[in-house]
């Protein structure tokens, strides 16, 4: 446990995340901005635009089916998600496994190194 603190304790100093799993890289938002290209078909960027999906401007923090206006499936509203990076990453990972009975059709990014670059773009363009 102490060589696990000594080798952690650095890292959160300086800023960088540690998940249980190992260090957390961040992702490239420039890469994140062209895997986009497969979510902006059904979501939107800017704020208050609904498509076939909720808007993405404002969702980190956001809890899970509160955008004003879009009809969301109850398991979705019922799941007491609020969006953030692990929670986000985890969706995206397997949408329907994550949140069961959502409606999102499509069927996840199995790469992590595209969910950690789709969230790097996110939270630079969702702001």
């Amino acid at each position: 446990m102490r060589l696990l603190q000594l080798l952690v304790l650095p890292l959160a100093i300086a800023g960088t995340s540690v998940t249980m799993t190992g260090l957390a890289l961040a992702g490239d938002a420039a890469k994140g901005e062209k895997i986009y290209r497969k979510c902006k078909a059904c979501h939107a960027l800017e704020a208050g635009k609904n498509k076939i999906g909720p808007t993405m401007h404002g969702v980190f923090g956001r809890t899970a089916g509160a955008v004003e206006g879009f009809k969301y499936s109850k398991a979705m509203k019922a799941s007491g998600i609020v969006w953030d990076e692990t929670t986000i990453a985890a969706y995206l990972a397997d949408p329907k496994g994550y949140i069961p009975k959502n409606r999102m059709a499509f069927a996840g990014l199995k790469k992590e190194k595209d969910r950690d670059d789709l969230i790097a773009y996110l939270k630079e363009a969702t702001q």
